[in-house]
């Protein structure tokens, strides 16, 4: 297999390029690109292919291709583009050119270093709002479907208000356009589908630190408390051992203040959840727009509907409805090696049962009985309540 070299280029075409560069185009044999890159080398001599349908069978192509091949690519070919995919699977050389959001911070005249950037571009919007949340700066790379107007729309669904925007359209081309707007403008916005979206914070938001309060979660009336209590809460998180990009599920996840503080613990990562009651639902999505966790949410009782959850590496059991065996089949099995399980248990039958369950599937447990009590003030003196004991158990996979 012939060398192959990835180059970026911008929209403003070949007179941008480095010499260099166009002469590594002018040596090759194969030129690959889109139509758009394609397009700017009316004159080329060789063989031009058209990238459709994505990189694996090009990927294939080049693998047996014996002749000198270029392939076009926008900006930065290794920031959010082909060059890795290219460069991991056939080991080519890669040519950057200004990434789009290096071109944008500059529009804005903003420094960039201390930004955070992610892509929606070929990707879901799902989860945008904790990842972005608390922010500074963000950077968005965006498509013809999640557009700048689709992301005002959903941050202002997430009361992100304290942000204002900046859409930088054609970066480099002859119809470039850059315009400063608020988000409620954004979400009126039309324009070209080639597009970078700045956020810049004016305000500070809100924040919850971790072990948000009980009374700040909408919970059901008028049995107020039917959550995860603080307390056990960041014992049970605690025992998960969540990383930034954990994929969580929380089976039983009532009204979410288990699943909320893991999507901020686990930012880059997803959460998971499944509730039985559609009470409980309609304040775990209350909740959800509240705390700016976007979550992935679904109504049934389980394992009904878990085989829609992608595998996971850390799972919360707040409930188990009655069918505590077939939940662990599941979870057992589906759980990814090094992740844990935590399940909690109001009863001694339902930790006996746990318990059993986890060392028969070969899981190891670790049981933690907490028995919390709150102070209370009566008169001019304080007392304690206590609350329920709960079994935290953390289980597992032996050798893992």
């Amino acid at each position: 297999m012939t060398s192959i070299k990835v180059i970026g280029m911008g929209d403003g075409g070949p007179a941008e390029l480095l010499p260099g560069y166009q002469e590594m185009i002018n040596k090759s044999e194969i030129l690959i690109g889109g139509d758009r890159h394609l397009a700017f080398f009316p004159e080329y001599q060789g063989e031009k292919v058209a990238i459709k349908g994505g990189l694996k069978h090009v990927a294939e192509r080049l693998k047996h291709e014996d002749k000198s091949t270029v392939v076009l690519a926008s900006g930065d070919p290794l920031y959010y583009g082909i060059g890795s995919y290219l460069s991991r699977h056939l080991d080519a050389e890669v040519y950057p050119y200004l990434s789009s959001v290096q071109l944008a911070f500059a529009r804005f005249g903003e420094s960039h270093q201390d930004a955070y950037v992610t892509s929606v571009h070929g990707r879901t919007m799902k989860g945008l709002a904790q990842r972005i949340d608390g922010k500074k700066k963000v950077a968005i790379l965006t498509d013809s479907e999640n557009t700048p107007k689709a992301v005002a729309q959903y941050l202002l669904y997430y009361g992100m208000n304290e942000y204002t925007g900046f859409v930088a359209e054609n970066l480099g081309g002859r119809n470039e356009r850059c315009t400063s707007m608020t988000l409620e403008e954004m979400a009126e916005w039309e324009g070209s589908p080639l597009n970078v979206v700045i956020l810049k914070q004016l305000s500070e938001g809100p924040k919850w630190r971790f072990g948000i309060e009980d009374e700040e979660f909408f919970q059901r009336k008028p049995e107020k408390g039917l959550i995860t209590k603080k307390e056990i809460r960041t014992l049970s998180l605690g025992a998960l051992q969540l990383q930034e990009d954990s994929i969580v599920w929380d089976i039983g996840i009532c009204t979410g203040s288990v699943a909320i503080e893991s999507a901020k613990l686990a930012r880059e990562g997803a959460v998971y959840g499944i509730e039985k009651n559609e009470h409980d639902l309609k304040n775990c999505y209350e909740n959800m727009k509240k705390f700016r966790t976007d979550l992935t949410v679904v109504q049934g009782k389980a394992p009904e509907k878990l085989d829609g959850f992608p595998d996971p590496d850390a799972i919360f059991i707040g409930g188990t409805a009655g069918d505590m065996q077939g939940i662990l089949n599941v979870c057992c099995s589906r759980l990814k090696p090094g992740g844990r399980i935590v399940l909690n248990a109001v009863t001694i039958e339902n930790l006996t049962q746990a318990v059993e369950g986890f060392k028969e599937r070969n899981y190891e447990t670790a049981i933690t009985l907490a028995q919390i009590s709150r102070s209370k003030p009566i008169l001019n003196l304080t007392r304690f309540d206590s609350l329920n004991p709960i079994y935290i158990i953390t289980a597992s996979r032996k050798g893992d």
